[in-house]
């Protein structure tokens, strides 16, 4: 069996062309479905859906590392030099047959490949919204600074380097989890840009607006953490609720747990991870959890009190989101991590920080109520 080069450029074009089809035709869709609107209108309308399209691509890239097939194939941008999974076969097929369970079947190279066209596509789109937005400039009728734009085209490319880095550095924990929080900075930034040109003010007091930045930054965090157990594969080390291996405060290795700079599976000083550092992990984003939902009840709280019907909206979105995320949470510990579960937590996850950027968009147009 034959070992990859681990960067192979030969199919750039093949992929650039899979890209341009799969990103061209919600391109098309969005021209003719707004072709009598105003251009105004239309970027809005190619935000939105960009970021639908974003949201999308971060669930399925949770497929992706959730299957295990973040390895399907194991050379980037193509699949053992190959454009496809199809041009790959014999290649593929050799390495299924030396390990029919291991990181590299004909399955999860379709899937990693999937991921990549998504990604491709999804970054066409992020070009001609930059080049939208310039055009716009140039008119005198944008609504946002094109940088902004320009940053989130900056950000995908970005993305797309840690995306070759999680493949080539072999599941990285510290690049996966970057590879995650990118995803979900790029629903923040084209979030930003679809509610500049909405321009629907909620005014909050000065401590709901606090309260709303706190929940904010405390969700980063938590989605790091999040990632963090996934990557490390320490959503098992705890199989009851709310207790933890039958106790309020296992055995638990901090130092291992969040030691940053080491492969997957790997210790402090190499060796195996101790399970007490999967346990680590685990509690720290339980207590994490118990944090962000607890936040998430004052702020919901605190804009039912406000008694706007926009207020109220939030506010029962927040509440929605938080029953989402305990719930599913809870699945993939008593449940044993079904697949079902964990996309789901991951969903709710992404759907909560685009959530929270709207409200802290919103709020900043309305500026703060006296």
């Amino acid at each position: 069996m034959a070992t990859p080069t681990l960067y192979n450029f030969s199919p750039v074009l093949w992929l650039a062309l899979v890209g341009l089809l799969l990103g061209g035709g919600p391109l098309l869709w969005n021209w003719w479905r707004h072709r009598h609107d105003p251009p105004a209108v239309r970027l809005r309308a190619l935000t939105w859906l960009t970021l639908f399209l974003t949201f999308d691509l971060v669930v399925f890239g949770a497929f992706t590392r959730l299957t295990d097939s973040g390895l399907g194939c194991p050379d980037w941008p193509g699949c053992y030099g190959a454009a496809s999974p199809l041009g790959a076969h014999a290649d593929i097929q050799a390495a299924q047959t030396a390990m029919p369970t291991g990181p590299v079947t004909h399955g999860k190279a379709w899937v990693e490949m999937v991921h990549r066209y998504l990604a491709t596509g999804v970054g066409v789109l992020i070009i001609a919204l930059a080049i939208g937005s310039w055009r716009a400039h140039r008119r005198g009728d944008a609504a946002l600074s094109p940088w902004w734009a320009t940053v989130t085209l900056v950000w995908v490319c970005l993305q797309g380097a840690f995306g070759a880095l999680t493949v080539t550095m072999k599941l990285y924990p510290a690049i996966v989890t970057l590879h995650l929080l990118g995803g979900m900075g790029l629903l923040v930034l084209l979030a930003v840009q679809g509610e500049a040109y909405e321009r629907k003010p909620l005014a909050l007091s000065r401590a709901l607006h606090g309260g709303v930045w706190a929940l904010a930054l405390l969700t980063v965090v938590q989605i790091a953490l999040g990632g963090w157990v996934s990557t490390n594969y320490a959503v098992l080390a705890c199989r009851d609720f709310p207790t933890c291996q039958g106790e309020w405060w296992p055995a638990m290795d901090f130092e291992h747990g969040f030691t940053i700079a080491r492969e997957l599976g790997a210790g402090k000083s190499g060796g195996y991870l101790p399970f007490a550092a999967l346990t680590a992990i685990h509690v720290t984003h339980r207590v994490g959890a118990f944090i962000v939902l607890t936040l998430m009840l004052l702020v919901s709280w605190g804009l039912r009190q406000a008694g706007g019907p926009a207020h109220r909206r939030f506010a029962v979105a927040l509440l929605a989101l938080a029953a989402w995320q305990f719930l599913s949470g809870l699945s993939n510990v008593v449940l044993g991590w079904p697949l079902v579960a964990a996309l789901a937590h991951t969903t709710g996850a992404a759907v909560l920080i685009t959530v929270i950027s709207v409200v802290v968009v919103r709020a900043r147009q309305a500026g703060l109520a006296s």
